[in-house]
């Protein structure tokens, strides 16, 4: 255990520069007073930790000490390669520079743990595609993941509907999602949110832009899917489901909070174990292709509108079966 901090103590000041007291136990978890001990230890064990004094104090490695990846366990070590994304990567254009990575890595562990990679990679394959979908990149991804990197402003031709339009777009980062990649961006002061594949131009300029530092793409994101799949969801069925049908429909619908939403919010069981619910939706039309599955283990009971569309298909399937 204090071993693993003390690696990682030593990494901080390594990757970070300089770093007070109060600033690494945070980081670690720990207090001050076991920090005290850690710079201590690692000075003992011949480590050149120096401490500055005063208000803007704190300690630094000196002498451009480096220390190489010997303190990695097995199962950090094959971690480490499960992290890497190389296809995604490839699509990025940053294939060659992950296989440099890679060989970089291999040659700073030790001998004992240079198979993780290949251990690692007959056990775990990750295919972000989804099931039916081309998986050829969208042509203009890797234009855009340099200006990504660079912080470049693009002028981007997007393709909306039957029509084209031009934004200049500063470009924050790129998510890939159920094998569809986007651009989280900035248009003046709101963000925005493009499907790569629907980009028909990118004009690189040579102008920077001031990146908020504060910017959470992962949190960003989550809240945007969140709000994108409510809005969607403009109109509201009521229905009646079997126990079987309760169950099925978590296969049904489009995210997961609307089945906690949908059984948080139904009525008490009849005697028959069904439950009355109400389930928010796209549109009616989509509430019965997707209920439609359910077959007997669903009756429609509002709106009218649903209930004569099941009507028509339970008449229609009588007359197939008959």
């Amino acid at each position: 255990m204090r071993a693993s901090r003390l690696i990682s103590l030593l990494l901080l000041l390594q990757t970070r520069g300089s770093m007070t007291a109060g600033e690494l136990a945070r980081e670690l978890e720990v207090s001050e007073r076991t920090v005290y001990r850690d710079v201590l230890a690692l000075s003992a064990a011949g480590v050149p930790v120096y401490a500055d004094r005063g208000r803007a104090g704190g300690y630094r490695l000196i002498g451009g000490y480096r220390t190489r990846l010997t303190g990695l366990t097995r199962d950090e070590a094959e971690a480490l390669f499960l992290a890497g994304l190389p296809g995604p990567a490839g699509d990025m254009g940053l294939a060659d520079a992950v296989a440099a990575a890679e060989l970089k890595v291999v040659a700073a562990l030790p001998p004992a743990l240079r198979n993780a990679p290949a251990r690692a990679g007959q056990r775990f394959h990750l295919d972000v595609p989804g099931w039916f979908r081309e998986t050829a990149p969208p042509p203009r991804l890797a234009e855009l993941a340099r200006a990504v990197w660079g912080d470049r402003v693009v002028e981007l031709r997007y393709r909306r509907g039957d029509r084209e339009v031009t934004r200049q777009v500063h470009p924050y980062g790129l998510v890939l999602k159920s094998g569809v990649w986007y651009l989280v961006g900035r248009v003046g002061d709101n963000g925005r949110t493009y499907r790569v594949d629907r980009v028909t131009g990118v004009e690189v300029g040579e102008e920077h832009f001031e990146r908020d530092e504060s910017f959470d793409l992962a949190g960003h994101w989550r809240e945007q899917a969140g709000s994108f799949l409510r809005t969607m969801l403009r109109a509201e069925v009521t229905v009646r489901l079997s126990p079987a049908g309760l169950r099925q429909l978590r296969h049904l619908v489009d995210a997961p909070f609307v089945y906690d939403e949908v059984v948080a919010g139904a009525d008490e069981p009849d005697g028959q174990g069904w439950v009355v619910a109400r389930l928010p939706v796209e549109s009616v039309e989509v509430a019965y292709h997707q209920l439609l599955a359910l077959g007997p283990e669903v009756e429609a009971l509002d709106p009218p509108e649903l209930r004569r569309l099941f009507t028509e298909a339970a008449d229609r399937l009588r007359a197939l079966y008959r």
